[in-house]
């Protein structure tokens, strides 16, 4: 038998909610207790069984109500990839608030993978955590699905492609950086400027070049292909990439890379080459991490704001969590900034 409408519009007494997950499991032909097993996150269900309940659960549109929902004092914290000091800076951001409000913070990786796996979202939904934060990450249908049936909050953070309308999300003004990165070098005379950029398949990395290509057609200078170079956003990368660029007979004078890792790649691949930086090459960076500071000579940068960003995407994540579920935003970008350092200087005399 199915209901007359949605479950999450009903507001009759916890019996009619109970009648209700009692049709539920009638459907799929399982028991009730079944049916609180697969909300509850527990392992001890067939696979078939659990794909036939979830689908149910998501059919009749069921969300637990959040008085139901006994939350761990937990964060979960998702990375595509966990091994840089990007990484430690979001740790930073999230632990702060988390410190605050007296929760602990679970970290997991995706392998590199953009989504999480099926065995996360119900190792997640088990936890009962307070929100989930998704780093260069995001959901599919069938996981946000799950984690919305059990009032589970999530945010993306700096989102690997577009997270969509309902998608709470939390970024940095990634186009803007990559024009100020350009234009730049383009105010110091350069026009020989290459790109080392991140992997296409990730939004900020796209828009950090788009900006780079309108610092340039707005200067009147043309965007070659040669000077394109695509990355991974790792320190080999921009080592690798850099070598290619720079013995090239008609090198660049200057480059722009789409992160700080890359950067330092760059920088062994100049030094490897007997190139001196800012003389003969100058290099701009992104994200301002702190190494940025440290090397030598010290990078030119744009500034993500990266312990921010993470802060207010875990603000947001327990906002959504809270009884009345406002968040006052859906879509947060925070501003990016150029740190002028030592490694970018007008061209060499011809």
């Amino acid at each position: 038998m199915r209901p007359s409408k949605p479950v999450e519009t009903q507001t009759a007494p916890q019996s009619t909610q109970t009648a209700t997950l009692a049709e539920i499991a009638r459907e799929a032909g399982v028991s009730a207790p079944t049916v609180s097993k697969v909300l509850n996150g527990r392992a001890d269900v067939a696979p078939g069984t659990r794909t036939r309940v979830e689908d149910l659960l998501r059919a009749y549109g069921y969300r637990r109500r959040r008085a139901e929902a006994t939350r761990s004092p937990l964060i979960d914290l998702v990375f595509h990839e966990l091994e840089s000091a990007w990484a430690m800076e979001v740790i930073r951001g999230v632990e702060n608030v988390a410190r605050e409000e007296g929760l602990s913070v679970v970290l997991s990786e995706s392998a590199g993978r953009l989504t999480p796996g099926r065995t996360w979202a119900d190792q997640v939904a088990a936890r009962r955590p307070h929100g989930v934060i998704l780093v260069l990450s995001g959901l599919d249908e069938s996981q946000r699905a799950l984690l919305t049936s059990r009032s589970i909050p999530f945010v993306v953070m700096d989102p690997a492609g577009d997270p969509g309308d309902n998608v709470p999300s939390v970024g940095a003004t990634n186009w803007q950086g990559g024009l100020a990165a350009t234009r730049h070098l383009v105010d110091l005379g350069h026009t020989r400027i290459a790109s080392i950029s991140g992997p296409s398949r990730m939004m900020c990395s796209r828009a950090r070049v788009d900006g780079y290509r309108a610092a340039l057609e707005t200067a009147g200078l043309p965007v070659d292909p040669a000077l394109l170079k695509v990355g991974d956003f790792h320190h080999e990368t921009g080592y690798r990439a850099g070598l290619e660029l720079l013995r090239s007979p008609t090198r660049p004078t200057a480059v722009f890379a789409g992160n700080d890792l890359q950067a330092l790649g760059l920088y062994e691949a100049a030094r490897e080459l007997g190139l001196r930086i800012p003389e003969d090459l100058s290099i701009v960076g992104f994200d301002d991490l702190p190494i940025a500071r440290l090397v030598g000579p010290p990078l030119t940068t744009v500034r993500q704001p990266l312990m921010e960003m993470a802060e207010t995407a875990a603000k947001l994540v327990l906002n959504l969590g809270r009884e009345d579920g406002t968040s006052g935003a859906t879509r947060v970008e925070l501003a990016t900034s150029l740190e002028v350092r030592n490694s970018t200087a007008p061209p060499p005399a011809v």
